[in-house]
């Protein structure tokens, strides 16, 4: 056989193998909904999950964002300072916070800390056979494990994204004023002037798809998981990867669609 017939096959298979990820994730959203529309919702569990998965998030999102806010505003700012137009700082930092770097900063960081999180939890009860006992005792896995977590990735991101949004600006408006000169009331000024609320919500509506994706996938990876604590490793990374690539793929697809609307 060739090298290039060997790419191919390689190619083939990656290609696959992709597909089948990609229909065992929405499948596992399906049968999940389908328990939702039910009215089967368990408000307690939906609530720890949140916590335990919004929470613990929270020191991680304020320093990303925090952090993030700063170095994008100093990259605009020399930008702009160079044309003579660095009075425009904040319209141009906190539109790209709202739109690309509060979702996507949060679907890659936060997305993952939540996604390795649910998936070495998920693995561990999987491997240890618990998923199995859950399924004996004449309960669903995806109803009593897998729906919560979901509901609760999709509340949480958006939480954390608009935490991130704000702790983003504050780094920049910071920024601006100690390093380009632009005093605060001047940055929110022309952020208000400018920026709408729809450059907010396609943020927002981008951080509730990438929460859906973080709590299929993540789950999805922690049932598959075998072969004992390394088995458990393996899923984890697995559901970080997986998380990463698709949060990209779907930000091109979701930046495309918003952006012709």
């Amino acid at each position: 056989m060739t090298s290039a017939a060997r790419a191919v096959g390689t190619l083939g298979r990656a290609v696959d193998e992709g597909l089948v990820r990609i229909g065992e994730v929405a499948t596992l959203i399906g049968r999940a909904s389908a328990h939702l529309a039910r009215g089967r919702r368990r408000l307690r569990h939906i609530v720890y999950q949140v916590l335990q998965v919004g929470v613990r998030s929270l020191p991680l999102a304020l320093v990303m964002s925090g952090f993030a806010g700063m170095v994008l505003a100093f990259q605009f700012g020399y930008g702009l300072q160079r044309f003579g137009a660095r009075l425009y700082i904040g319209q141009v930092t906190v539109t790209a916070i709202f739109r690309e770097l509060g979702p996507i900063l949060a679907a890659l960081v936060v997305g993952g800390r939540i996604g390795a999180g649910i998936a070495a939890e998920l693995g561990g009860m999987a491997v240890t056979e618990q998923v199995d006992a859950v399924r004996a005792l004449g309960a669903d896995p995806i109803e009593r494990l897998v729906a919560p977590r979901l509901i609760a990735a999709t509340i949480a991101l958006p939480l954390l994204t608009i935490v991130a949004d704000l702790v983003a600006v504050t780094g920049a408006v910071v920024i601006a004023s100690f390093q380009y000169s632009v005093s605060p009331r001047l940055f929110l000024n022309g952020v208000y002037e400018f920026v709408t609320m729809g450059d907010f919500a396609s943020g927002l509506f981008k951080s509730i798809f990438f929460g859906l994706l973080v709590g299929a996938i993540s789950c999805q990876e922690g049932l598959r998981a075998r072969g004992g604590t390394e088995g458990v490793g393996r899923a984890t990374t697995r559901a970080v990867v997986a998380i990463a690539v698709s949060a990209l793929a779907a930000d091109f697809v979701l930046t495309k669609v918003l952006l012709s609307l």
